[in-house]
């Protein structure tokens, strides 16, 4: 399939919308936990066998993205989000066969292992050919579609429960549903398929050649023999984790805070917690990154990394005192997640070019799957520990948010760290290229 070329006078802003249907509907993963209590009073299962399907989700995101990556740049944008339109929808047809069969095992691998890979090679879809149609703001334009990703949970979460509801949470009614919400995301990720395109000047090798961008050029396989990659993959990793710790156990969290005070916190009230954290992360996509076109990556990132350490401070200093202080903050954390997550691969771009950004960008999401472990790891064992010993409430979490404190400090050193390419791993330019060819030819 060869990526589609705009016509002359085509706009550069139907590509967002392109790239926002695929996002908008990946983003369901993060409404998975409305699945977990029906499956698990369905089937049988426990919480840790509940949440298997998103782990291998996550864990399949960064895989696919990694080794994928290369294809995307290769085939171009309409054959990635195919590829994920196919992959994303047909976990989600696996899941309703194996929730109708009472089959746990096709679940996991229908949502966990071809779901993932629909995960992984539709978030970097898009990714490159918005830099290319948006070379003027990069962070905003990637930033609106990964915004999707994130905001997804807000559509999903509530039409799941709505479906739920109207078919029944038993093994028959959680069938439906996953099928409904496969058909339904296959109509609306074709639309992304139909709409996307390339640059006029992205399509053929000699054409691109030609209008070859001026500045530093990385392929993807050069870039990973550079420190600069390794160092953004530890300033990703680590501003995930942080962000995670938080987002994946908000609920309790927020209810054992506030457990011993006067007004606790009731179960509608941390399910509206909840709400607010996907709201904030999904408004820091956008507006961090659209940011960090006025101000630069790097400074942006001393603010993700630097301002959400004081943000796990004022919480573990004086979280337990004051809710408007914890909500705030947590907000403020979890809009630094988003960002994080929607500026990297402007970031890269500054850094290795526009080149190979979309098979850079994959490779570098596998921080995000070891954050996707890292980040629940240490909040859960760390509060399983705490109430063994007989600790609770606020307790349960002060050292694990030391923790999130000593991590980002590494992240924000790592960012400190980050220098220009050296000129030996740039691609050659065209003339240059020429050039040591024909040197090679001679010699030969």
């Amino acid at each position: 399939m060869s990526p589609p070329v705009a016509p002359p006078g085509w706009s550069r802003w139907l590509v967002p919308p392109a790239a926002l249907s695929v996002h908008l509907s990946i983003g369901q993963a993060y409404a998975w936990s409305v699945f977990k209590p029906p499956l698990e009073s369905a089937l049988g299962l426990s919480g840790t066998q509940s949440a298997l399907p998103f782990q291998l989700g996550i864990v399949m995101l960064g895989l696919s993205a990694a080794f994928g990556g290369t294809l995307v740049e290769r085939n171009g944008p309409r054959w990635a989000m195919t590829v994920a339109l196919v992959c994303f929808s047909s976990g989600f047809l696996l899941s309703a066969l194996g929730a109708a069969t009472e089959q746990y095992w096709l679940i996991v691998l229908g949502y966990g292992f071809v779901g993932g890979i629909g995960l992984g090679i539709g978030y970097i879809s898009p990714v490159s050919t918005l830099i290319k149609w948006f070379p003027d703001r990069p962070g905003m334009a990637t930033g609106i579609a990964i915004m999707g990703f994130g905001g997804g949970a807000l559509i999903a979460s509530p039409w799941s429960a709505q479906m739920l509801e109207s078919f029944g949470s038993d093994s028959s009614g959680i069938a439906l549903a996953f099928l409904v919400h496969g058909l339904s995301y296959a109509v609306f990720m074709l639309l992304g398929v139909l709409l996307v395109r390339v640059p006029p000047h992205a399509s053929g090798a000699r054409e691109a050649a030609r209008q070859a961008p001026t500045g530093p050029q990385v392929s993807a396989q050069q870039a990973l023999r550079t420190p600069q990659f390794w160092l953004l993959w530890t300033v990703l990793c680590m501003n995930v984790t942080a962000g995670i710790g938080i987002l994946e156990k908000a609920a309790p969290m927020i209810t054992d805070f506030f457990a011993d005070s006067s007004t606790p916190v009731s179960v509608t009230a941390a399910a509206g917690f909840v709400a607010l954290l996907s709201a904030a992360n999904m408004a820091g996509r956008i507006g961090w990154s659209s940011t960090s076109d006025l101000i630069g990556r790097k400074n942006i990132y001393r603010v993700y990394l630097g301002a959400g350490a004081l943000m796990y401070a004022l919480i573990a200093l004086f979280g337990d005192s004051s809710k408007p202080l914890f909500v705030l903050c947590a907000l403020v954390i979890l809009s630094f997640y988003g960002g994080g997550f929607a500026t990297v691969p402007a970031y890269l771009k500054d850094l290795f070019g526009t080149y190979q950004v979309g098979a850079i960008h994959g490779r570098l999401l596998t921080a995000w799957s070891t954050a996707g472990v890292l980040g629940p790891l240490i909040v859960n064992w760390i509060a399983d520990r705490q109430e063994e010993a007989g600790r609770h409430g606020a307790s349960l979490y002060g050292l694990s948010f030391i923790i999130m404190i000593g991590l980002l400090v590494v992240g924000f050193v790592a960012n400190e760290l980050v220098r220009p390419v050296d000129p030996r791993h740039h691609v050659p330019q065209p003339k240059e290229a020429d050039r040591v060819q024909r040197e090679q030819s001679e010699s030969a």
